[in-house]
């Protein structure tokens, strides 16, 4: 039986991936997953090349499989993801110990192109356009109280800064019924929650003869599986936010009170260079629709920090936006050039140190409020959707709050898989420690 190692960088949508590539090898063509390289005698590399320092890794990656190879001839090495469709050839020309270049939207031709690697010195597959890959999830054994779902592959915005449309392509929705069935089949095998998946979620539309699904509808058509008591979603983007979904929020409770909506910028200059297609002032305008209809909701972002042309005035309209929204935390990064972007074309004149600075300063009040965010929680009462056991203390149980905060705390087994009251007793600012109300499991 061949064994396969896999290693993985980057997004959810490359984990989610990689759970895809894992399941076609293992359950339909016998090949066993192992967890250590030097017991494969397949390696499979799913890249991510949103950043500059991400790209640069594989290559390192690389050169230390290449001692394996030295050692073993016989090992198959594959490169799939973002970075294998950017750099195709010239990948193989840099590392020609390679033996398959895959992209996301053809991993699902990997046991094939395993099968063909013997009579072939390199086997490259990037492109499609279709979304064939998902014909080819099978569903898992092993249970999930939360469940990724993916609902659509690549993205139609071309902002500026951004490699994925390069990569993955263009916007290609699934089918709303094989969504509805993949999560029908992750509750029927203990998932309460459920995460949608995609570049840009809130896009997703799906037709069929008289009958359209928004984002809107689909939301609600999973509210109705009564397994399901908690969605999720990521990531959205604003121009998309339309007055459909912020009505479900009024009404379906199944939505979580916490949204990632990235706005990248708090300067209207910089979103123009950016070609993100709102204004700030219509990003708060949802965020404002929202609390008008769920006051509770918190909040987290993207931003980008050092984006060509940014000046210290732009950069403060951005802190200044921080703390107006109040965001409970964020994913914050260095502006990085891309190849094959529109925005390499700008002249970067900032200086990494600047940037850094800014970065730093950023973080710190972010950092701040997730903080207070944390200190509201203290001593009150919260529901958590128990996990399993305690990364920090395996002797505890973890579980998550519908805010995003992990809570930590002493409990019993047959409290895993259910949401139940936990009064708050200590914080941090994203792991908490509580204990239960021990009354009857809500759900």
């Amino acid at each position: 039986m061949k064994k396969f190692f896999i290693k993985t960088w980057g997004c959810q949508m490359n984990e989610y991936d990689t759970s895809i590539i894992s399941n076609l090898l293992n359950k339909e063509n016998n090949f066993l997953l192992v967890y250590s390289e030097k017991e494969a005698d397949i390696l499979i590399l799913n890249t991510c090349s949103i950043r500059k320092k991400a790209q640069e890794k594989v290559f390192d990656q690389l050169g230390r499989w290449k001692k394996l190879k030295c050692e073993n001839p016989k090992i198959v090495i594959a490169v799939g993801g973002c970075v294998a469709t950017q750099e195709g050839k010239k990948m193989y020309q840099r590392a020609n110990y390679i033996d398959i270049i895959f992209g996301p939207l053809t991993l699902h031709k990997l046991p094939f192109m395993l099968q063909q690697i013997k009579k072939k010195k390199i086997i490259i597959d990037t492109k499609s356009k279709k979304i064939d890959k998902f014909d080819y999830i099978i569903p898992q054994d092993k249970k999930k109280i939360t469940k990724i779902i993916s609902i659509m592959e690549g993205c139609n915005k071309f902002c500026s800064f951004c490699i994925v449309p390069y990569t993955r392509g263009r916007e290609i929705h699934r089918f709303y019924k094989d969504i509805l069935k993949e999560i029908i089949i992750a509750a029927e095998h203990g998932a309460k929650e459920v995460i949608l998946l995609g570049q840009n979620v809130n896009s997703y539309v799906y037709r069929e003869k008289e009958n359209t699904v928004t984002f809107a509808k689909l939301l609600f058509l999973i509210s109705e599986i009564k397994k399901i008591h908690r969605i999720r979603f990521i990531t959205s983007h604003p121009i998309d936010f339309t007055e459909d979904i912020i009505e479900v929020y009024k009404y379906n409770k199944k939505l979580v009170n916490f949204l990632h909506l990235p706005v990248q910028s708090g300067s209207n200059r910089i979103l123009k260079l950016m070609k993100r297609k709102y204004t700030i002032q219509q990003y708060k305008e949802i965020i404002q629709k929202i609390l008008l209809v769920r006051k509770d909701m918190q909040f987290s972002s993207d931003f980008i920090v050092g984006f060509p042309g940014e000046t210290q005035k732009d950069f403060e309209k951005t802190i200044q936006l921080i703390e107006e929204i109040n965001f409970d935390m964020s994913y914050s990064f260095l502006y990085s050039p891309r190849p094959g972007t529109p925005a390499i074309k700008l002249e970067d004149n900032i200086s990494i140190q600047e940037k850094k600075k800014r970065l730093q300063s950023l973080q710190n009040i972010i950092n701040q409020q997730t903080l207070k965010w944390s200190q509201k929680m203290l001593n009150t009462t919260t529901m958590v959707l128990v996990e399993g056991p305690s990364k920090k203390d395996p002797i505890k149980l973890s579980g998550k709050t519908e805010n995003n905060r992990i809570v930590n705390f002493s409990g019993f087994y047959n409290m895993i898989g259910k949401i139940i009251p936990v009064k708050i007793t200590k914080i941090s600012h994203y792991q908490l420690e509580g204990t239960p109300i021990f009354r009857q499991f809500i759900y």
